[in-house]
């Protein structure tokens, strides 16, 4: 195992990671931004007021596009135990 295919591995690993990080993050992200501009508009400083939508927005989020994470995710993880023979030898 050469340390030019730990690095691919690596740099694999945390695009996949990057990737699915960014689908659960920006639309929360998204919802933050809507709501805080309400609460300054309005001059409402509610704490749950933002926690809220940002944690429906993102349990929705996953419950779209889970079944799509977990595939990519088993895709990876399936190909780097199929890639082990030719890793080592």
């Amino acid at each position: 195992m050469t340390p030019e295919s730990i690095l691919d591995i690596f740099s694999h690993a945390m695009e996949l990671v990057l990737t699915l990080v960014v689908i659960i993050l920006v639309p929360a992200l998204i919802v933050g931004l809507l709501v805080s501009m309400f609460q300054a508009a309005t001059q409402i400083n509610e704490m749950t007021l933002s926690f809220i939508p940002k944690l429906i927005i993102t349990i929705l989020t996953l419950m779209i596009a889970g079944p799509w994470m977990l595939r990519m995710l088993i895709e990876y993880t399936r190909t780097l135990i199929l890639d082990i023979p030719s890793m080592i030898g």
